[in-house]
């Protein structure tokens, strides 16, 4: 795979960044993809290891070390076909995956992984330049038709691939365009929405069809979807985020990580939103370290706040991982994102104790240091301080899906309200209800695209056999 000895002889390679100065001052993506001549150095270090676990770290398994040595052939049309034959949306992944793949790298025991998510962003861009990504229109039609409530990364993952077995199938999205937490949950910056435009009319070739402002419980009944369809997929995301319960949240000026960054999105994509929540010449504090509150930093810097702050309640991590340890899985360690970059104070275990303000406005914020023993988290006496906050946005995650949702359909759910289905044996991803299945996070909880991606290619083939009795769709 790749050559011999590359590992040996080359260096890890990064994608480029525009510079900050630059770069925050719009929302356009900033990531520079690899030339053909780097991705070719980079797919040299791929090693004939015997064991590929990064297909196993890759939840869509990837055939990741096949083409790596295309690229490195220069083979870019046989590298893409490889691509495409296990992610519906490499343009997706190849931008916002956190890249398991490369923590289980062989070369990572001991060595710096293989730059394998970026060969992945180099490929798929040069196939869209070559118009190498087609519509693939099945002409044979079941007559079977099936219906999927949402449309993130596992409602179009199931619905393509549903499509091209032959099915009639609709997307129902209950926001105003298509793409759920795609389109209006990550920033422009990182991920431009026109990538999801060309996804959606690749998919319409192929006989798919989008609706939206169809908000099941509301203006859409589960009843007349059961009755319309042969099956309904629900993938609706799990969207109920998490709040933080501490005196003074009722304050104007502490917000859901999710509303201030969806507002931007619809400005960024030209609607009016009014009275935006702006972080402009604010003391911005982010709580939660994770992607989202990174997101939320990346658009605080670029309204201009005059200073932005993250809190974590979890320990900082270590620089570097114990490789021979962690490997292959996925490491806790320290991770800066290029939001950090342009401007961020960072600090850990740190809890919330209040928030505090003026006129009903959050002024400051209260807050104490914590240790943990045991996995159990205890308030250091004496370490209380106070901060700044003018903004607070909460961004500690999701806990479920939407109940209303569920309820409609009347389905199980499991222990954390998620949409109760299993993966394994018999009748996967089927919920308590017939002829209802469920993918994504709407089942699995909280998680990444390239998850969300798996489950809805594989719902997709379940479904395809409860209607066919048997399928031909990759699992």
């Amino acid at each position: 795979m790749g050559k011999p000895t590359g590992f040996l002889e080359f260096d890890r390679q990064e994608e480029g960044y525009l510079p900050v100065e630059q770069r925050v001052k719009n929302y356009k993506e900033f990531v520079l993809h690899l030339s053909d001549e780097a991705a070719k150095v980079q797919g040299a270090r791929c090693m004939d290891c015997g064991i590929p676990f990064c297909q196993s770290g890759c939840p869509i398994n990837n055939i990741i070390p096949d083409w790596n040595d295309l690229v490195y052939r220069q083979n870019w049309q046989g590298a893409i076909e490889v691509l495409h034959s296990t992610n519906n949306f490499p343009d997706f992944t190849g931008r916002i995956c956190p890249a398991p793949c490369e923590a289980a790298c062989t070369l990572n025991i001991n060595d710096d992984a293989v730059g394998i998510k970026s060969i992945e962003h180099a490929i798929i861009d040069k196939a869209w330049e070559n118009g190498w990504v087609k519509p693939q229109i099945n002409p044979n039609k079941t007559g079977k038709k099936v219906a999927v409530v949402g449309s993130g990364p596992a409602g179009m993952a199931a619905a393509q691939q549903l499509a091209r077995a032959g099915h009639s199938v609709v997307v129902l999205e209950k926001n105003d365009r298509v793409g759920g937490l795609l389109r209006y949950g990550i920033p422009d910056f990182k991920f431009e929405k026109s990538h999801i435009d060309r996804r959606m009319d690749q998919m319409r070739a192929e006989g798919v069809e989008f609706r939206v402002n169809q908000h099941v419980g509301e203006n859409v009944k589960a009843e007349d979807l059961m009755k319309e369809f042969d099956a309904v997929i629900l993938a609706a995301g799990a969207e109920q985020p998490r709040d933080l319960p501490v005196p003074g949240r009722e304050l104007k000026g502490i917000h859901f990580a999710m509303d201030f960054l969806t507002q931007q999105n619809k400005v960024v994509a030209g609607d009016s939103v009014p009275d935006q929540i702006k972080s402009t010449g604010k003391h911005v504090v982010v709580i939660g370290g994770g992607d989202t509150g990174s997101d939320c930093v990346g658009t605080s810097n670029r309204h201009g706040a005059a200073s932005v702050t993250q809190f974590e309640i979890m320990p900082q991590p270590p620089e570097e991982e114990n490789r021979p340890l962690t490997w292959p899985n996925w490491p806790i360690k320290m991770r800066t994102s290029s939001s950090h970059e342009e401007g961020c104070d960072r600090d850990w275990s740190v809890v919330t104790k209040r928030f505090e303000g003026e006129n009903g406005e959050v002024k400051k914020l209260i807050a104490a240091r914590v240790e943990w023993k045991d996995g159990k988290m205890a308030e250091v006496p004496g370490s209380e301080f106070e901060v700044p906050a003018e903004r607070v946005y909460l961004a500690m995650g999701f806990v479920s899906p939407v109940q209303k949702l569920l309820d409609a359909f009347g389905v199980e759910k499991d222990a954390r309200q998620n949409a109760k289905a299993t993966t394994d044996g018999a009748g996967c991803y089927a919920t308590s209800v017939s002829k209802v299945f469920a993918a994504g996070d709407v089942r699995r909880g909280q998680s990444l695209v390239v998850w969300a991606i798996r489950e809805g290619r594989q719902c997709a083939r379940e479904v395809d056999a409860f209607l066919m009795g048997s399928s031909s769709l990759p699992r």
